[in-house]
């Protein structure tokens, strides 16, 4: 009898514990953990002494090919697996029509969950995708239980542009989504309070990127939050809070949380290492919606990953040209920021090296817990029996984020010249190797569309921390 694949000499993390250990691989997926005299013959053999091997990193919050980002599958998530990151979550729209729609006519839910999984054959990861309701239209209520045929166990509502759901509908769908225990996925700012500042901005002529946070503040955010999780609560729906980036808008989620079998939350790698001043040293390139925040609410993202209120951190990965990104007026910059091939990096150095958390601390925050929130059971851990997706990290070597270094079409980072300790070495999708060393090595199609089951979430509570 032989394996695959055996990495020995490293130090494996999970999400409780560093352990000296060596992993056995086979037909793709994780067949032991112990060591490596005791396994079988290997075809292949890695030397990971003096490294970190980790689950591969889950993303349950991005944009590929599909509304306004322009990373194609293959560009994006090329740059994903430079990053570790071996599964993602995107975005399905629902095609509507209005002033910021890329689509002549409108069309359903259905289809753009169709339409993406099309678009994903040529992914170098694993993809699961998000439903995203654009408009007020009944029907949609209809598809719910087809699209959870096609493998969506989620459901995405925004409050604010003009794809902003108004709260009498929202609460529509958070009884359908109760009913079915799909999770709601939930982008909150008060549309009326920013939209009447950015006016005011406007015409008070403050074209300075530093003057963009006054559109979307702080506290437009909470207020969103504290309609929509309300309304989740009544309904019985579970709820996560995307992208949080404030201390009022998280104290909304900590409130509401109770034992934490309804109510969730993420946080973006750039909300934990950046702030507002960024507009004054890069202008309008960290033009992101809600925008960067204050020193001490980068504090509080940490606090609360730390205290369980959010449990998990992505990306909010877009994909846009600097040429997309550098305007005379902030307001007609692209919202969003590409982020995917350095959030790990980031991350860990800002969390571990600078901060004094524990190497199980990143693990859970980018691996296990959005697997196990977003109905992933083969992702984000190192249990055998699950896919053989593995991150081989140097926390050693440090290096200077390089824009130049991009996998992805976009031709600059929120995090040029940042020097981290911590790098990416190799990354494996179901044991086959796909990034070695700064080179994607995989080939577009390697990664599957992964159909996801409806996550119960009274069984991870004690793991969210």
């Amino acid at each position: 009898m032989t394996v695959d694949l055996v990495i020995a000499g490293g130090k494996l993390v999970t999400p409780e514990n560093i352990l000296d250990a060596d992993v056995a691989v086979a037909d793709g997926e994780i067949a032991a953990i112990g060591d490596e005299r005791t396994f079988p013959d290997a075809e292949r053999a890695v030397d990971a002494s003096g490294l970190l091997v980790m689950p591969g990193v889950v993303d349950p919050h991005v944009h590929i090919d599909g509304y306004l980002s322009k990373d194609s599958y293959e560009s994006g998530t090329s740059a994903a697996a430079l990053g570790g990151v071996t599964s993602c979550i995107n975005f399905a729209w629902e095609a509507w029509v209005g002033d910021l729609s890329v689509w002549e006519e409108e069309g359903t839910l259905l289809e753009a969950v169709e339409r993406q999984k099309r678009k994903g054959e040529d992914s170098l990861i694993d993809f699961g995708l998000h439903g995203v309701i654009t408009r007020e239209d009944p029907a949609v209520f209809q598809e719910l239980d087809d699209v959870i045929e096609e493998g969506v166990a989620s459901i995405k509502m925004f409050t604010a542009y003009e794809i902003g759901l108004s709260n009498g509908f929202m609460n529509r769908v958070f009884e359908h989504v109760a009913d079915r225990d799909l999770v709601a996925v939930l982008h909150t700012e008060d549309a009326s309070v920013c939209n009447h500042l950015t006016a005011q901005l406007k015409a008070e002529g403050k074209t300075h990127p530093r003057y963009y946070p006054q559109a979307r503040p702080d506290y437009a955010e909470a207020m969103a939050a504290e309609n929509a999780v309300r309304m989740a609560q009544e309904a019985g729906a579970k709820y996560y809070g995307i992208h949080t980036t404030s201390r009022k808008a998280a104290n909304v989620i900590e409130f509401y949380q109770g034992d934490g079998s309804e109510v969730r939350g993420e946080t973006c790698t750039h909300y934990t290492v950046l702030d507002e001043s960024a507009y004054e040293q890069q202008g309008s390139l960290p033009i992101i919606a809600p925008p960067l925040r204050t020193p001490d609410d980068r504090d509080a993202m940490f606090e609360q990953l730390h205290g369980g209120a959010l449990s998990v951190v992505s990306t909010d990965h877009v994909a846009f040209a600097r040429a997309d990104k550098e305007v005379e007026n902030w307001w007609d910059s692209s919202f969003g920021a590409n982020g995917l091939q350095a959030s790990l990096p980031v991350f860990f150095d800002a969390a571990v090296n600078r901060r004094g958390f524990s190497y199980p601390f990143v693990v859970r925050a980018m691996c296990a817990n959005p697997a196990r929130t977003f109905g992933l059971p083969g992702k984000g851990t190192l249990e055998p029996g699950t896919d053989a997706d593995l991150v081989l990290f140097d926390p050693e070597e440090t290096y200077t984020i390089d824009a130049a270094e991009n996998a992805s079409v976009a031709d600059y980072s929120i995090y040029e010249g940042r020097e981290v300790t911590g790098r990416v070495k190799r990354t494996y999708l179901r044991g086959e190797l796909i990034a070695d060393e700064g080179e994607v090595v995989g080939e577009p199609g390697n990664g599957n569309f992964v159909h996801r089951e409806r996550p119960d979430w009274n069984d991870d509570r004690a793991d969210r921390r």
